[in-house]
């Protein structure tokens, strides 16, 4: 079993800056993938960045250039920055885990709420 909790959102002004962290627990191995989803109401489900334990990463085409994705493998966290924040990216992010390549399951954190205000 492996665990994930999130932590840092909060409310911030259009144009500021918030960082998120993941912390995973329990029987973490490697290679392995972490990522961040982000959830709005009424929408779908939706990658905002990944990387991998070697530290490939990807992003969103709506994220890139204003968000960073990051980890450090000693402390089995990972952390998302996101600066130039745009009311657009209100949501509910969600940190995963999953062994890679071959992904049996997925593990999942609760979410922390990331609210942008104009």
């Amino acid at each position: 079993q492996v665990q994930l909790v999130e932590s840092g959102g909060g409310l911030v002004q259009a144009g500021g800056s918030l960082s998120l962290s993941c912390t995973a627990s329990g029987s973490i191995s490697r290679p392995n993938v972490m990522a961040w989803y982000r959830q709005a109401p009424g929408k779908q489900r939706e990658l905002v960045a990944s990387i991998t334990s070697g530290g490939n990463t990807n992003y969103a085409d709506s994220v890139k250039g204003r968000f960073t994705i990051s980890r450090d493998n000693a402390k089995n966290t990972m952390y998302l920055q996101m600066n130039s924040l745009k009311s657009e990216d209100t949501a509910v992010y969600s940190c995963k885990f999953a062994r890679w390549p071959i992904e049996i399951r997925a593990y999942w954190g609760q979410g922390t709420q990331v609210t942008v205000s104009s």
